[in-house]
C-alpha cells in the first residue's frame, strides 16, 4: 500500500474561530481518528444529539475542514476529515483579540485531550502484551535553544515522523502495528516557584 504525505492546513482566523467549540473541536477529532462517519455514529460516540452534530459539521465544512464523502442521504450522509492535521501559529492571531482568544482556548482543550489519553492509556497499560508496555513511555528534555534552533529542532522531528508515518508495513510474523500518539510540546521554561 503507498502512502502519501500527511496533508496539513493552517488555520485562518475565521477557521481558528470556528474549530474552537468543544463539539466542534472533538467531532475533527473523531473524523481523523477514527475514519468517515455518520452524524448520527458521530452523536451516539460523542454523546450529544444528532441535530447539534449536523448543525457544527456543517460549520466545520464551512471553513473547510470537514467534506461529505458523497454517500448517504440527510443525517445518514458520511463527513470525513479533510486534513490530516492543522497548524497555527501565535502571530497568525497577532491583532485579533477574538482569534488570541480562540488559539488559547483550543491550545487548553489540546492540552486536556493529550492529558486524557495518556490517563486512558496508562489505566489499560497492564492489558498490552509486554512489548507495548516496554515501547511506551515519556520522556522529557531541557535544552538551551534559540526560536531558529526550536524551529529547526521541531522540523526534524516532523519529518523523523513523517518518515515512520509512511514506512512499509511490519513484516509478517512481527508484533502487530497499532495505532501510537507522538505527541510533542515545545515552550520555553517559566518559572514556576517549584525549582
Amino acid at each position: 500500500m503507498e502512502t502519501t504525505p500527511a496533508s496539513t492546513t493552517r488555520l485562518d482566523e475565521h477557521a481558528l474561530s470556528v474549530l474552537a467549540h468543544p463539539l466542534r473541536s472533538r467531532l475533527l477529532s473523531a473524523l481523523r481518528l477514527d475514519g468517515p462517519a455518520t452524524a448520527t455514529t458521530l452523536a451516539r460516540t460523542l454523546g450529544t444529539n444528532t441535530g447539534a452534530t449536523s448543525y457544527h459539521l456543517r460549520r466545520l465544512a464551512e471553513v473547510g475542514l470537514v467534506t461529505e464523502t458523497g454517500e448517504g442521504a440527510g443525517r445518514e450522509r458520511w463527513w470525513r476529515a479533510t486534513h490530516e492535521s492543522h497548524s497555527f501559529v501565535a502571530s497568525d492571531a497577532a491583532g485579533s483579540p477574538d482569534a488570541q482568544a480562540a488559539q488559547s482556548w483550543l491550545r487548553g482543550e489540546y492540552q486536556r485531550q493529550y492529558l486524557a489519553w495518556a490517563e486512558a492509556w496508562q489505566a489499560r497499560a497492564a492489558t498490552f502484551p509486554p512489548a507495548w508496555q516496554d515501547a511506551a513511555g515519556s520522556s522529557d528534555y531541557a535544552l538551551d535553544l534559540t526560536p531558529d534552533q526550536l524551529n529547526s529542532f521541531v522540523d526534524e522531528v516532523d519529518a523523523l515522523v513523517e518518515r515512520y508515518r509512511t514506512a512499509p508495513p511490519a513484516p509478517a510474523g512481527t508484533e502487530a502495528a497499532h495505532p501510537v500518539f507522538v505527541i510533542l510540546h515545545t515552550f520555553p521554561r517559566v518559572p514556576d516557584g517549584t525549582s
